[in-house]
């Protein structure tokens, strides 16, 4: 009789009803060359919780009860279950090192792809979620029937800070109500963070006094845990609202601290996602954009970035609608083996930020996809404009105009010049 030497088929139960308070992800998987599809869902919910390659001599009861379980199988798609007590409350590194972790790199899988993930409502309890989410930020600026504009300058880096500061200004008095900083700016010597924010400073002062309306920036801290904490105050004692921090290169422990550094501030996290794309973009393997959407909306950044559909970067417009379901439903429902149910509770909504070769003839497709609760990003497109940022920016505020009236691009054109030079410029354009 030959001995018992895997036990990964132990970690499958059909028949197996989830319980309130299990953690339930979705993961697509392809089966390595010659390994079954019992192997490697099996494989999965070993190596992603209690789980090692052969038998043991001897394991404690509780054991049985910690053990991840595969249950449901649809084809490529599968279930996974966890029960609560494997996780630490308030911890999302560890959380990661769970149902992200060892698993990708299992021989027996060719492919793997955490979709998304259904989060209980006593693991949810130890999270506060966005600080001012869509609501608080709408209350702040006063506006409650557009997207909220903003503009990076460009080229993303290079400008000095008295140059920085000059197109900031002509942004917000565009009529845009953010200027950002790119990924890629954070105090470099040409352009350094306190310097930037000082001139920015005078420049929001002055926009404000000359249009009566709200400005603010999209500030880069993204550094060291405890330098973000000191340039967090230092935006604080400037009196902006928010802050902006790389939150996948940062890693979710900085970002966690920061949520509390930023919320004792009453102040709000813009979320850039660079880097996302190393490991969502291949539809076949990595995590996808949502599930990076729905941890970073649980931690609490207030709107994170999450495509076009229409630009210049990758992205369907459903994985986009996905994206903002995820941000902004109270309650999100499983659709398309996409999306799995999420209670979110006392978690507020946040803002999805759709950016990348954005321009005034693209405005309605943006719209069509988002509607209106979306934070909208122009930077080229009207910086380009052919008579520079500030007729740019006014530009891209009457198509907005023009879609909340429903009346088309180009009839509104012949009434605004800016809109009508910015569509003989670019048109329709959908970049590349």
């Amino acid at each position: 009789m030959s001995k018992k030497i895997e036990w990964y088929h132990d970690f499958i139960n059909k028949s197996y009803q989830p319980k309130k308070n299990d953690l339930k992800v979705l993961f697509y998987f392809e089966p390595a060359a010659g390994i079954t599809k019992e192997d490697a869902i099996g494989r999965i919910a070993s190596e992603s919780s209690t789980g090692t390659w052969t038998t043991l001599f001897k394991m404690p009861p509780r054991m049985k009860s910690l053990m991840a379980t595969a249950y449901e199988v649809q084809g490529n798609y599968v279930k996974v279950a966890y029960p609560a007590d494997l996780w630490e409350n308030g911890n999302v590194p560890q959380l990661l090192s769970g149902i992200a972790g060892n698993i990708f790199g299992m021989k027996a899988l060719k492919n793997l792809r955490l979709i998304d993930v259904s989060l209980p409502q006593d693991y949810l309890k130890y999270y506060k979620g966005p600080n001012l989410g869509i609501a608080g930020l709408r209350k702040y600026f006063k506006v409650y029937d557009r997207p909220l504009t903003g503009a990076v300058p460009k080229p993303k880096v290079g400008f000095s800070s008295e140059e920085h500061a000059k197109i900031g200004y002509e942004t917000w008095m565009g009529g845009f109500d953010l200027v950002k900083d790119d990924e890629n700016l954070t105090s470099q010597k040409f352009n350094t963070f306190k310097r930037r924010v000082d001139l920015m400073t005078k420049m929001r002062d002055r926009a404000e006094r000359e249009t009566g309306e709200v400005k603010d920036a999209l500030l880069n801290i993204t550094a060291e845990t405890e330098e973000m904490k000191m340039r967090a105050k230092y935006l604080h004692d400037k009196g902006w609202k928010y802050a902006m921090i790389d939150v996948v290169v940062a890693g979710t422990a900085s970002v966690e601290t920061m949520r509390k550094t930023l919320g004792d501030y009453g102040m709000a996290i813009h979320a850039h996602r660079a880097m996302h794309a190393s490991f969502d973009r291949n539809p076949k393997h990595g995590i996808t954009m949502q599930f990076l959407a729905k941890i970073m909306r649980m931690i609490g950044v207030d709107e994170i970035h999450a495509g076009t559909g229409v630009g210049k970067l990758v992205g369907t417009s459903e994985e986009v609608k996905s994206i903002a379901d995820v941000l902004r439903d109270e309650n999100t429902r499983q659709y398309n083996k996409i999306i799995l149910d999420q209670k979110w509770g006392k978690i507020k909504p946040a803002f999805p930020v759709t950016s990348g070769g954005l321009h005034p003839g693209l405005v309605p497709d943006v719209s069509k996809i988002y509607g209106r609760d979306v934070v909208l990003l122009v930077s080229g497109g009207i910086h380009g404009h052919p008579r520079g940022t500030r007729a740019g920016a006014m530009a891209t505020m009457q198509a907005l105009e023009a879609v909340k009236k429903d009346v088309s691009l180009e009839d509104y054109a012949k009434s605004n010049r800016e809109l009508r030079e910015a569509l003989e410029k670019w048109g329709r354009l959908q970049p590349k």
